[in-house]
């Protein structure tokens, strides 16, 4: 899978996001579900588990730098 076609997909967090912490994301990808290592694309910002976030970046094979997908 190329960075280009993972960029604007759709992930939930499945372990927390934030400064100091690697957290985790599921995305649906390949027809199946993967889970990625997950930085926040914005360096302060914490994302809890269970909300759902867009990939802004991939970098193989399995970390995505990821943002909220809603406000709020």
């Amino acid at each position: 899978m190329d960075d280009a076609s993972m960029v604007g997909l759709m992930g939930r967090v499945t372990g927390t996001i934030g400064p100091g912490l690697v957290g985790e994301v599921i995305v649906r990808v390949r027809g199946g579900a993967e889970h990625f290592l997950a930085y926040p694309a914005s360096p302060k910002d914490r994302i809890e588990s269970s909300t759902v976030v867009m990939v802004v970046e991939y970098l193989p094979p399995r970390t995505v730098y990821v943002s909220a997908a809603y406000d709020g």
